[in-house]
């Protein structure tokens, strides 16, 4: 028998896992329950075959699965209200809440209820997002259905939970130095002659086919660098004048400074 799923929390990270797990056929849309005040809200998703509920509650004795997408606020006042309903030998609670540790889901569940935290980037909105899980209390069997959910999404790892606030740096603000990157080339390149739509296109594919390549074919980046670097070559040359001004150092220092503002501001 499938695991029913609820999502508490039809925001726009609710609504995209939810379009993301139908679309891939991880879960049939009638297995699937999001919940949100104005329900209203969620009829893109209630035409599919999704149900919808404003009634949290109502929800997780529906579900096997449960995933917390509310804001963090919210947090106290919706585990409140499901507590009562948790079963720990039926349930399992994923939350994908910003700064919610699992300590802090701890206190306001079960002692012995399987836990997860996983942070998604925004790429989760078309399916390409790179997830990061941890877990406690939870089985081998339950960490892989919850790294199955999110390769629907992406790609996911599951790590240790004191890694997540660098988790956060590398695999969400990452994507806005990638695209800082992206503009910067689309800027380079409309100085060397292209309009800015053509810019943008190559940029960006160009971005997209070199992760791929290193995800697809699990190289290292230099491997695939030494490929396009040939002896006094204009590769090398541009790669060595952004090396003087400082390319690598300025991000290496970058996503060391992202990290220690997380880590002071806790």
């Amino acid at each position: 028998m499938s695991k029913k799923i609820a999502i508490l929390g039809g925001g726009n990270l609710g609504i995209a896992m939810a379009e993301g797990l139908v679309n891939s056929g991880f879960i049939h849309p009638g297995h699937l329950i999001v919940t949100r005040r104005n329900v209203a809200a969620l009829q893109s998703l209630e035409q599919t075959g999704v149900l919808i509920s404003n009634n949290n509650a109502e929800a997780v004795q529906y579900a096997d699965w449960i995933i917390l997408a509310v804001k963090p606020f919210q947090v106290k006042e919706v585990l409140d209200e499901v507590r009562p309903y948790l079963d720990v030998k039926r349930h399992a609670l994923i939350s994908v809440v910003t700064g919610v540790w699992i300590e802090d889901l701890r206190k306001l569940t079960q002692p012995s209820l399987a836990l997860f935290r996983a942070m998604p980037n925004t790429a989760i909105a078309i399916q390409e997002s790179m997830t990061c899980i941890c877990s406690d209390a939870a089985d081998a069997e339950q960490e892989a259905y919850v790294t199955a959910l999110f390769d629907q999404l992406g790609r996911s790892v599951l790590i240790e939970e004191k890694l997540m606030d660098a988790a956060t740096v590398l695999g969400a603000c990452g994507t806005a130095y990638a695209m800082r990157y992206i503009r910067a080339n689309i800027q380079g390149g409309i100085e060397i002659g292209f309009s800015a739509k053509v810019a943008s296109l190559i940029a960006a594919q160009t971005v997209k086919g070199a992760a791929e390549l290193l995800l697809q074919k699990n190289t290292h980046p230099e491997q695939e660098i030494d490929k396009v670097t040939t002896p006094k070559g204009c590769t090398i040359a541009g790669l060595n004048e952004m090396e003087h001004q400082g390319f690598s150092s300025s991000l290496i220092k970058g996503i060391v400074t992202s990290y220690k503002k997380i880590v002071n501001d806790m």
